[in-house]
């Protein structure tokens, strides 16, 4: 039975709450016990994610279908490891710094895995960890991350609505506009439920 519920994202897309140590940042960092979230869960703060044949990108008419209706109109590969990468130990370093834009971030993995960390409405870090097939979009505004895996390796495309802008923002800049409609779309609502809920 279950196995007719089972989200078939999941094999290429999987998040969970992260520890706090201080361990190599490419390891799992899972809390103990684990704590799993669902991608529905992680939607819930505007991270969206498809499993897609990323063997076929080119001709596939479901990955069409999204960038049509998304309007993502200019895409790039990357692939991140010490080979491919220039200046790979200051690029890895910047991306691991807290950071936002203003801009949605999409990233459709075609080889290799690596991991987004994002925080929820607490400010909790949720890890989600982006394999072979999987496609995510981070919204506009969510404070991030990114690291590789011990893997060391990841290729992806980056995808954008009209031209290309890579500026992060190092938290904090909760001034910025992009922010603060962040705030009122997946964190206030929930926030205000909440408050009304423990006032019950």
């Amino acid at each position: 039975m279950s196995s007719a519920c089972k989200d078939d994202r999941e094999e290429v897309i999987q998040a969970w709450y992260m520890d706090d140590s201080d361990a190599d940042q490419r390891l799992p960092h899972h809390r103990e016990p684990k704590e799993f979230l669902s991608l529905d869960q992680i939607a819930e703060l505007g991270v969206l994610s498809w499993r897609l044949d990323a063997d076929n990108y080119e001709t596939d008419e479901d990955f069409k279908k999204i960038r049509e209706e998304r309007g993502y109109s200019y895409t790039d590969l990357i692939e991140v490891c010490p080979e491919k990468l220039p200046n790979y130990e200051e690029k890895i370093k910047n991306f691991f710094e807290e950071h936002l834009h203003t801009d949605e971030e999409i990233r459709y993995c075609l080889a290799g895995s690596g991991y987004f960390d994002v925080r929820d409405s607490n400010d909790a870090w949720i890890r989600v960890w982006l394999k072979k097939g999987g496609l995510i979009v981070l919204p506009a505004g969510i404070y991030h991350r990114f690291t590789l895996d011990t893997n060391n390796y990841i290729k992806a495309m980056r995808l954008f609505v009209g031209e290309p802008v890579w500026t992060p923002y190092n938290r904090p800049h909760d001034h910025l506009p992009a922010r603060k409609e962040y705030l009122e779309a997946f964190v206030q609502k929930g926030g205000a439920k909440h408050a009304i809920d423990s006032a019950a």
